[in-house]
C-alpha cells in the first residue's frame, strides 16, 4: 500500500474570539504568563511554550477555532473535496497568505492556511509591521 502524506502539518494557532483585546491580554499574558508574539490592532498571537502553536485572540466577528498549516490551501482544498468534504469558504488572502474553512462528512469545520505570503514581522514591541520571507 503505497503512503499518503498527511494533509495536515501542524496546528497553527487556537483563536478565541474576545469582546476587549487589551484585557484579554490582562488576563492572558499578564496573569497566566503567556508571552505576546505579536500584537495587531484587532488581534494578538501569544506563545504556546512547549509548542510553536500560537493562541490568537481576536475581536474580529467570527468563532473560536483551530487553524491547521498546510503547504498550500489551494491543493489542500482541492484534496480535502476529492476526499468527500465540502469547501465553505475561499480561499481567500490573510496576512501570511491563503485560508479556506472546510467542513469534514461529519459536519465538523476545518480551517487551514498557507503562510505563501511569508511570517509577520514585528518591531521591539511586538507590532506587526510588515511581512518576511
Amino acid at each position: 500500500m503505497q503512503k499518503i502524506k498527511p494533509m495536515f502539518n501542524k496546528v497553527d494557532c487556537i483563536s478565541l474570539h474576545v469582546p476587549d483585546l487589551e484585557n484579554a491580554l490582562t488576563f492572558y499574558h499578564d496573569n497566566l504568563g503567556h508571552e505576546i508574539i505579536w500584537k495587531h490592532k484587532s488581534a494578538s498571537g501569544l506563545r504556546l511554550p512547549e509548542s510553536n502553536a500560537e493562541l490568537v485572540l481576536h475581536t474580529e466577528n467570527r468563532p473560536n477555532e483551530v487553524d491547521w498549516k498546510v503547504d498550500s490551501v489551494p491543493e489542500a482544498v482541492d484534496r480535502f473535496i476529492k476526499a468527500g468534504g465540502e469547501l465553505l469558504a475561499g480561499p481567500f488572502e490573510i496576512h501570511i497568505g491563503l485560508c479556506a474553512v472546510l467542513r469534514d462528512p461529519w459536519q465538523n469545520p476545518i480551517v487551514i492556511l498557507d503562510t505563501s505570503k511569508g511570517y509577520l514581522k514585528v518591531d521591539s514591541e511586538n507590532n506587526v509591521i510588515g511581512i518576511r520571507d
